[in-house]
């Protein structure tokens, strides 16, 4: 995306602006007037809150990952490797609900694509889960070994390349025959030798097989996206981003291994910590950039209460992290923070960033306790229960909703939101949300 000529001399504030401007008024070909008219009053709605101010009314967002493929009749194992039929039952979803963001096929794992990768850091339905299984589960291990923090600080994207990659991509496992790249200097016809292989050139054509497979799962994600733009709903203009200690814990150390790292070596921790840091910071930017979004998303992991005291919190977690929001801040991205499990005794430490930079997504997090701390600074979402979306009833998915936005939704910055997504439920309880909000969201 062209950011302008005069974007470097914008405020951080002003760069924000800009980009929900360009959201708020991209070209799209609406399939009528009032689709047209929906579409530019949802995402002001939108806007309103995540500036904390206040909206014509409470904006809802569905939690729904693959609830569409079995409202349809399907599963996920089906939508993951028949594009067709998962557009088919997405755009069922729209002829049953109303919603106030676009729900999208885009989190559908592509199967034949990680099929290729022979990918060890998920199990999915059909690859090491029965196919009937709702989704997909996180392999934990070390994939980084304790000796190696040297490699990963020193050169990171070496250390992927020739460590990381074979570790967690089966198909890639000869790349550990790779020299580093920076031994092509002259005479580069040495460092492909390794191509010679046979298992080498298997990998190679390898990556000619997921790109073409990638490239049939865009279209159809994209085929989505377009034709429910052109009927009114605004798709989230987002990237993922990481917090720095995740990215080492979920990623590559695991839970045990990371847990080791801040008692034997925490200097070292902290050290590859700060590298992370740089190089998702830069990324993050770069992704944003190439798709004009207007913020990245952040699954916070190890954070939680409970799983570090507030010294660990204060020393590992949240310095890395309130970098890389800072970072992004600078370039006018909202970082949205999903705050898995609960963050109630973290609030107070977190309330670091001016209006409107960042919003939250809580999951079990108390929002009294956020809306007094965060809510005059922070648009604020989530805490519906997937148990009560799951198992509860309309009226009590409705009664919760009304409390809740009686505590969250006062003065604007508020959006009605599951503290997760679910694959199955009860779908009377997805009309009760929005229900709520035309009811008890109005300003």
């Amino acid at each position: 995306m062209d950011m302008g000529p005069n974007w470097a001399n914008m405020t951080p504030e002003e760069k924000r602006e800009q980009r929900y401007q360009r959201w708020l008024t991209q070209e799209i070909d609406f399939s009528s007037p009032e689709a047209e008219k929906n579409y530019k009053q949802r995402v002001q709605r939108l806007i309103d809150a995540y500036n904390v101010d206040v909206p014509d009314r409470v904006p809802v967002s569905l939690p729904v990952a693959n609830w569409p493929a079995y409202l349809a009749g399907t599963d996920t194992h089906t939508v993951m490797y028949d594009y067709e039929k998962m557009k088919q039952a997405w755009r069922q979803f729209y002829d049953k609900f109303e919603t106030d963001t676009m729900i999208s096929p885009g989190m559908v794992m592509p199967g034949r694509v990680y099929d290729l990768m022979d990918y060890k850091l998920y199990s999915w339905p059909g690859h090491n889960l029965p196919e009937s299984a709702t989704g997909i589960q996180f392999v934990e291990g070390e994939y980084m070994k304790e000796d190696e923090y040297d490699l990963l600080i020193s050169d990171p994207s070496d250390f992927w390349l020739r460590i990381y990659i074979p570790r967690v991509f089966g198909a890639f496992e000869p790349f550990k025959l790779l020299s580093p790249l920076t031994s092509i200097i002259e005479g580069p016809a040495g460092w492909f030798m390794p191509f010679m292989r046979p298992d080498m050139r298997a990998a190679a054509q390898k990556l000619i097989d997921i790109g073409q497979e990638l490239a049939q799962w865009a279209q159809a994600i994209g085929e989505f996206n377009l034709w429910a733009m052109s009927e009114g709903y605004p798709a989230g203009k987002m990237v993922f981003a990481k917090a720095p200690f995740d990215t080492i814990g979920d990623t590559l150390r695991g839970t045990k291994g990371i847990v080791r790292d801040m008692f034997k070596r925490p200097e070292q921790l902290l050290e590859a910590i700060d590298v992370v840091t740089d190089f998702t910071i830069r990324q993050t930017v770069e992704q944003a950039n190439a798709v004009g979004a207007t913020s990245a998303m952040y699954p916070l992991h190890k954070g939680a209460d409970g799983f570090m005291s507030p010294k660990q919190f204060e020393t590992f977690y949240w310095p890395s992290l309130k970098k890389v929001v800072e970072g992004l801040m600078k370039e006018g991205i909202r970082s949205e923070l999903f705050a898995e499990g609960s963050y109630t005794t973290r609030l107070e430490t977190v309330n670091e960033f001016p209006k409107g930079a960042v919003s939250w997504i809580f999951d079990r997090t108390d929002m009294a306790a956020a809306k007094k701390i965060l809510g005059d600074r922070c648009c604020l979402s989530g805490n519906v229960p997937t148990s009560l979306m799951v198992t509860g009833s309309y009226k009590d998915t409705k009664e919760y909703c009304r409390k809740l936005i009686e505590v969250c939704a006062p003065g604007g910055g508020f959006i009605l939101a599951g503290g997760a997504h679910c694959d199955q439920g009860n779908p009377e309880n997805l009309r009760a949300m929005m229900d709520a909000a035309k009811e008890f969201g109005k300003y």
